[in-house]
């Protein structure tokens, strides 16, 4: 039977985040049928099960997809709908409700957290935009993988940054009390990773603390990156010394990490990541296990249509 095209797609991920998620979504649901939006909804079962359900999705022919969640059911559905076999696949509209732990993509566009009927109002009104696409192809192991991004991916001790405040969050919720846990977790925590990057002809190489490569803000590390310029963003940034730590920490909070004279910013639009030893790498979010380098990060201009505000 034929989808009518109008009708929407919905993947719920009650997983992302705290108690207080689950009730979120009742009253979600609740605007939404007040709407008289016509919506299919499935529930997410766990880890790599939203990129299945968007794959089915897009597969039996819902042409706007919208993910209950964060960054990282975000990016399963992403995945999930680039993996499909429909032919246009920017024929799908991709739409966000926030609802999860990381919502950093989400907000980019202005879309604020609690305000769900806002985010409801933006898909029934449908602007749409063609958005870029980040794409990280590596080695697991056994086999070539290739994931696709929206926000960053990020090498270092920006990968634990993520990492940890997405688990404080769980306990405590609020973003700047996890924030800041973050980083009094972190605080002594200064590693640095032997590295080896090729950005633009360029080879970069030696011991920095951590890597970001953004198609978006890359949760404040690449500031201003933006998802429709066809190029991606690099912060290389190194060591500070004690003294410059709490003053980079503020200009991260302030969106103005590039001004700290420990971070190299680069614009590019391919990334090979030659060497990062013994460095977590995560992905809009999501960890990710590279067995052996390189790592190769490129852009795909315009090529997932998203739904803003």
């Amino acid at each position: 039977m034929a989808i009518d095209a109008s009708r929407w797609g919905l993947i719920y991920n009650p997983k992302a985040g705290t108690r207080k998620v689950r009730k979120r979504w009742e009253e979600i649901r609740g605007y939404i049928e007040s709407r008289n939006i016509p919506f299919d909804y499935v529930q997410s079962e766990g880890y790599g099960s939203v990129e299945r359900l968007a794959r089915t999705l897009a597969n039996n022919g819902y042409r706007t997809i919208v993910v209950v969640g964060g960054d990282g059911a975000l990016n399963d559905a992403l995945n999930g709908i680039l993996s499909s076999s429909v032919e246009r696949k920017s024929e799908i509209a991709l739409a966000v409700i926030p609802n999860g732990i990381g919502n950093d993509f989400a907000h980019f566009w202005g879309y604020k957290f609690g305000d769900y009927k806002e985010a409801v109002d933006a898909i029934v009104r449908h602007r749409t935009r063609l958005v870029d696409v980040g794409c990280c192809t590596y080695y697991d192991g056994e086999k070539h993988e290739k994931r696709y991004f929206l926000n960053a991916v990020n090498i270092g001790l920006g990968a634990r940054v993520v990492n940890i405040t997405n688990a404080t969050r769980r306990f405590w919720g609020a973003k700047a009390i996890s924030f800041f846990a973050t980083m009094f977790l972190l605080l002594f925590e200064r590693k640095q990773f032997r590295t080896h990057l090729k950005v633009n002809g360029e080879h970069i190489r030696g011991r920095v603390m951590t890597v970001c490569v953004g198609s978006a803000r890359g949760y404040g590390l690449t500031p201003n990156a933006v998802p429709y310029n066809g190029w991606l963003d690099v912060s290389v940034i190194y060591q500070p010394q004690l003294h410059e730590l709490l003053p980079g920490l503020w200009l991260l909070a302030q969106g103005r990490i590039l001004n700290h004279k420990q971070v190299k910013p680069y614009r590019t639009r391919k990334v090979k990541v030659l060497r990062a030893q013994n460095a977590m790498v995560s992905l809009d979010g999501r960890r990710i296990l590279p067995q052996n380098y390189p790592l190769e990060v490129t852009i795909l201009p315009e090529h997932i249509k998203m739904v803003i505000p």
